[in-house]
């Protein structure tokens, strides 16, 4: 087996992984580099390897920093299977439909600026036709624990990571010849946390691949995180704000509106508290759990099963439309905003710092990962001023980071499930060099490897 190395090395996004065994090309995830505009020539620029060579890609989750240039890759000639389980699918399909438009939108914006100045365009990365091309090739959906065949003598299963709705690690083994097996951990969930299962522990393999984003620190607690969370919004309803929560579309939306049911019905927040989803992406997204709560803790399946909606509360409202998100910047205070993205990098939730950052009463609470060169992470490392289209806004809003909500498991989840599968080779990817430098010091009795980009490992 050889394994080569093309996106998420030394850094946290962007992954994609290359595995050659049994004759076979099989590509594991292929994601967006996110954060900064720099990044732009990077998403653009050549995968390592020729996607026409390609014979299966394995989806580990539906984020856009592991699906994000899947389309880019059936452009430039890929026309092998992917697979994915199936919420996966779903989630997927919209979140490459969605970047599809900002490409498009941002490229129309591009040209109308190159035409005044006499610049040349700038062409969208890809468009809502690559990727209905790129739906095309999705074939078998994934089943946890159960064996796809890639080859005659080599199978993959899929594993539940506890991440988001459907996310999945993969094991991939030579069921003859050299025996040898590898895990791509994909991204790892946090444990004991609402809606989803916790992470499994696959079978112990020769070779993990896995992710590192937290590996050198613990999470705070999950029940304090809740309880903060509520006393932020409570705070700012006295003050006469709104709270205002950039949102990751997938599974840190139903989270947080998980716990906002979970407060008024303990009542600990107030039952006419407006609560606006203002994310077209979120609410679709919202959807696809409801259809999915096959992978649901069983706790929180069986309020399905009673006929109660985990993500339903009295003041929800949904604005997909333009002008309802416009019509929320006259709010003067006491409502929830939730919006995208997350890390504030685009999307609507730009409008709402807009109208909310430079108000003494308002509050805005990050409940999620923040990339470096990101606005979410400019405002948490304390910016007393930042630009929103073309304006010069000062930061006068209370800022809360509450970390307990992360995604992600952190450096002692981590350790537990490498040491679980007892692997000869660990490799580390899809976190800060330094972080993974400072997850390797807890490592023993593995070979460990930290590798660069372009970089290969024979197993």
């Amino acid at each position: 087996m050889k394994i080569s190395f093309h996106g998420a090395d030394r850094e946290v996004t962007g992954s994609c992984h290359l595995l050659e065994a049994d004759g076979k090309r099989i590509l594991i995830d292929c994601g967006m580099y996110q954060g900064s505009r720099e990044l732009d020539d990077e998403n653009a620029g050549d995968f390592g390897f020729d996607p026409r060579s390609v014979d299966f890609l394995l989806l580990t989750h539906a984020h856009l920093d592991h699906c994000g240039r899947i389309p880019l890759l059936v452009k430039r000639g890929f026309t092998g299977e992917i697979i994915a389980t199936a919420a996966t699918r779903e989630l997927a399909r919209l979140v490459m439909l969605d970047a599809a438009r900002l490409h498009e939108e941002e490229a129309e914006r591009s040209e109308r600026h190159a035409h005044r100045r006499g610049e040349k365009t700038r062409k969208p990365l890809y468009g809502t036709l690559d990727v209905l091309d790129t739906l095309d090739h999705f074939g078998r959906n994934a089943v946890y624990d159960e064996p796809l065949s890639l080859a005659p003598t080599l199978r993959a299963t899929f594993y539940d990571a506890g991440h988001i709705l459907g996310s999945a690690s993969i094991r991939i083994e030579d069921t003859e010849g050299s025996g040898r097996s590898v895990v791509f951990s994909g991204d790892l969930g946090n444990r004991d946390r609402a809606i989803l299962r916790d992470p499994q522990f696959p079978p112990p393999a020769d070779v993990v691949v896995m992710e590192t984003t937290y590996g050198d620190r613990s999470h705070k607690a999950l029940a304090p995180s809740i309880e903060e969370l509520y006393g932020a919004i409570t705070d700012t309803f006295k003050r006469g704000g709104n709270v205002v929560i950039p949102t990751f579309a997938m599974e840190r939306a139903q989270e947080i509106l998980y716990y906002l049911r979970e407060g008024i019905e303990q009542g600990r927040l107030p039952r006419s508290m407006p609560v606006y989803l203002d994310s077209p992406m979120a609410i679709s997204a919202t959807e696809v759990f409801r259809r999915h709560p096959d992978c649901f803790a069983e706790k929180d399946r069986a309020m399905f099963d009673e006929g109660k909606d985990p993500f339903t509360l009295p003041g929800l409202r949904f604005t997909r439309e333009t002008a309802d998100s416009m019509a929320l910047n006259n709010l003067v205070g006491g409502a929830v905003i939730m919006a995208g993205s997350g890390m504030c990098t685009g999307g609507r939730i730009r409008h709402h710092l807009r109208h909310n950052l430079w108000r003494h009463d308002s509050s805005v609470i990050f409940v999620g990962y923040a990339g470096r060169g990101t606005l979410a992470r400019i405002l948490i490392d304390g910016a007393k001023h930042v630009n929103l289209f073309g304006d010069d806004v000062p930061v006068h809003a209370r800022l809360y980071t509450i970390n307990g909500f992360s995604a992600h498991a952190d450096r002692d989840e981590l350790l537990a499930w490498q040491r679980a599968l007892r692997p000869k080779h660990t490799v580390l990817v899809h976190g800060d060099e330094e972080v993974m430098r400072s997850f390797a010091t807890q490592l023993s009795d593995t070979e460990v490897h930290m590798p660069g980009i372009g970089d290969e490992i024979l197993v």
